[in-house]
């Protein structure tokens, strides 16, 4: 037993001296890390003031350009232009730089998750990120949909209408904050889009302040049976399907960028595919016009005392946003996912 425990020491002796030694080494990693990290921020300081620094001397020369247009000539004009195309491309390069340096977040990131530095310095990392979110807009649509199915034909229960509700704050409120983290990683997503998502914020929040009351079971069944509609065909699995495949078409042949929604994967060209899916959308924006009509006339009746009533009418919750489709009359001019 004795002779046991001496080789069990030698064991153990032999093992911490080997963890002494990876340890050594983690150190002289560590020491080099924190010297390549501190040289990284100086790096962004230094990209970041080079940037501002070009910037503002394109501002002032693009003035000065302004200015020689108004005495030049025909000769003279034809440089102004073509310098002038070249500020355009070179802000753009400037953008796309931006997208890897760190920047102080927005009025709305500021007040959701304080002076928190946001940006993302790998490719992988930014695709990634654009990935899940993604992801979370196909699998939230889905739990939305069984919870509006549950909430229509199971438990008629105000309970599970606000949790339903809430869910929508919630998920919205998610998006905005996703969005946002999207646009300080260079992710190029339209004003519109995250505009619609802060006023679906507000009106999904209307509805789960909504009284129970005789206007609210008049509306309830439509809504709910619209939102499932929504979400299962039309949206979910068509069309979701359908625009990413086209972005992954754009990507792959490099016309796209790597933090662009699905929303931004749509071209003129692609109206020759979307064939299938015009009646379901057509009949989604008709039938959300009826929800509007429907509130309106409900705001007229005299019994009619609660503000959500004629609030909700300007837009109904759970529209088009959640996988992101434009108004189809706005997409037949849509080139290269601008508006």
């Amino acid at each position: 037993p004795a002779q046991t425990s001496t080789m069990s020491l030698e064991r153990c002796q032999s093992e911490w001296t080997e963890i002494e030694q990876e340890y050594q080494q983690l150190q002289e990693t560590h020491k080099v890390y924190r010297q390549k990290l501190e040289e990284l921020t100086n790096l962004q300081a230094i990209c970041s003031s080079a940037i501002s620094k070009q910037r503002k001397g394109l501002k002032d020369l693009k003035h000065s350009l302004h200015k020689c247009t108004k005495t030049c000539n025909e000769k003279e004009t034809e440089v102004i232009n073509d310098l002038k195309v070249q500020i355009k491309e070179r802000q753009n390069v400037f953008f796309d730089m931006e997208s890897y340096l760190p920047k102080k977040n927005g009025l709305y990131l500021n007040l959701v998750l304080g002076n928190v530095n946001v940006t993302l310095l790998s490719n992988q990392a930014k695709f990634a990120y654009k990935d899940e979110y993604e992801k979370f807009k196909l699998y939230m649509t889905i739990i939305l949909m069984f919870g509006a199915v549950t909430c229509l034909f199971l438990f008629n229960y105000r309970v599970t209408d606000e949790v339903f509700n809430f869910l929508l704050v919630w998920y919205y409120c998610t998006l905005t904050i996703r969005e946002s983290i999207l646009m300080s990683n260079g992710s190029r997503i339209k004003g519109w889009w995250v505009s619609h998502h802060y006023v679906s914020t507000f009106l999904s929040g209307v509805m789960l302040t909504w009284p129970e009351g005789q206007m609210y079971q008049m509306f309830r069944s439509q809504f709910l049976a619209f939102s499932i509609y929504q979400s299962e065909y039309n949206l979910l699995f068509l069309q979701y399907y359908y625009q990413s495949g086209c972005l992954y078409r754009l990507r792959a042949l490099g016309e796209r960028n790597q933090l662009d929604l699905t929303v931004e994967g749509f071209q003129s060209w692609m109206w020759r595919g979307l064939t299938f899916l015009l009646p379901f959308l057509f009949f989604g924006h008709f039938w959300q016009l009826y929800n509007a009509a429907t509130l309106f006339k409900l705001s007229g009746r005299d019994d009619c005392k609660e503000w959500q009533t004629p609030t909700g009418r300007f837009h109904t919750p759970r529209g088009h946003a959640q996988t992101g489709f434009v108004c189809p009359t706005s997409c037949l001019e849509r080139v290269g996912g601008r508006c």
